[in-house]
C-alpha cells in the first residue's frame, strides 16, 4: 500500500488508522508539534517551529502504548502524572500581550471522570501566573452576558487570562469559552482552543463547538505576561492551591501549539489529519 510522505499507517484489529503529520507541520505559525512516539522515560521532543522543545515526564515514566494517531504509539497519562517544560525553557510558547494569539490542538482519548482536567497550556493558579490553557470537564461554564457560572459537565474549555489572577470579583479565573458537545470516553477526539485577541473559542473534531453566550466567549484584554518566573508549560496538570492538580487521565496522541488563532477550516484540516 502506498503512503503519502509524512503519513502513518498501522493495522489495529483489522482497522487502518492514518495520521498525516505533514499537514500539521505545514500549517503556518506552528510553534511545536509532539507526536508522542518516544518510549517511556524519554523526553517527548517537538517537531516543526523554530526550535525543538522537550516535554519532560513528572511523577514517573509516562507509558507508551500502541494505537497512536501520528505513529504506532501514543502516551498514556496516569492520574497524577504530567509532562512539563520549565519556564526558562518554554521559549516561543510564552505568548503574551494585548495582541497575542494562540491555538492549542490536542488529540486525546478520555479515561478518567474527575472535574477540571488540564490538557495543555501555561497556567499557574497558585502564583497567579495564568496565561492560556485547554481544559476538559469543568463543572461550570460562564455566561458572557452575566459573567456568572452555571453547572455543566463533560465539555471542553478555552481559558485565557490577561491578569494572571482571578477575574475581578471572583476567586478564580472565569473568562473561558465552553463547548456545547459532551466529550465521550474511550474515543479519539481532536480538541482545540483558540484566542484571536477578541474572543476565546473551542472546537471539537474540527468544528466550532458553538454555544450561545459561552462559545465564542468575548475577551479583548489579551494574554498575561508571566515574566521570567511565569508558568511552566504543562500537559496533563496545572499548579493550583499550592500543589499540582487538575490531572488529565487518558491517552494523548498529538499536541500542537500555534502562535495564531487558526481559522475554523484550518482546524478542520488538522482534525482530518489525525484520522
Amino acid at each position: 500500500m502506498k503512503l503519502l510522505a509524512g503519513s502513518f499507517l498501522v493495522l489495529l484489529g483489522g482497522m487502518a488508522c492514518a495520521g498525516d503529520a505533514d499537514r500539521v507541520l505545514k500549517t503556518p505559525d506552528l510553534i511545536a508539534f509532539w507526536d508522542f512516539q518516544e518510549p517511556a522515560g524519554s523526553p517527548r521532543v517537538s517537531k516543526g517551529g523554530t526550535q525543538a522543545l522537550s516535554l519532560v515526564e513528572k511523577k514517573g515514566g509516562v507509558a507508551r502504548v500502541d494505537g497512536g494517531v501520528f505513529g504506532p504509539h501514543a502516551a498514556e497519562i496516569a492520574y497524577g502524572q504530567r509532562f512539563q517544560i520549565d519556564r526558562k525553557d518554554v521559549g516561543p510558547l510564552d505568548l503574551h500581550g494585548k495582541e497575542a494569539q494562540v491555538t492549542v490542538v490536542a488529540w486525546v482519548k478520555r479515561r478518567d471522570k474527575q472535574a477540571w482536567q488540564a490538557i495543555a497550556g501555561l497556567w499557574d493558579e497558585t502564583r497567579a501566573k495564568r496565561q492560556y490553557c485547554l481544559f476538559l470537564n469543568a463543572p461550570t461554564a460562564t455566561r458572557a452576558d452575566e459573567m456568572k457560572r452555571y453547572p455543566v459537565d463533560n465539555r471542553i474549555h478555552g481559558h485565557v487570562s490577561a491578569i494572571g489572577g482571578g477575574t475581578p470579583g471572583n476567586k478564580y479565573c472565569i473568562t473561558y469559552s465552553s463547548g456545547a458537545t459532551k466529550i465521550p470516553f474511550g474515543e479519539w477526539q481532536c480538541l482545540a482552543m483558540s484566542y484571536d485577541g477578541k474572543a476565546s473559542r473551542v472546537f471539537v473534531n474540527g468544528k466550532l463547538d458553538a454555544w450561545e453566550l459561552r462559545n465564542p466567549f468575548p475577551y479583548a484584554d489579551g494574554i498575561f505576561d508571566g515574566g521570567a518566573d511565569g508558568a511552566d508549560f504543562t500537559v496533563g496538570a496545572v499548579h493550583r492551591g499550592g500543589s499540582w492538580g487538575n490531572f488529565f487521565g487518558g491517552t494523548i496522541g498529538g499536541l500542537a501549539v500555534f502562535k495564531r488563532a487558526l481559522a475554523e477550516e484550518e482546524i478542520a484540516a488538522l482534525a482530518e489529519a489525525g484520522r
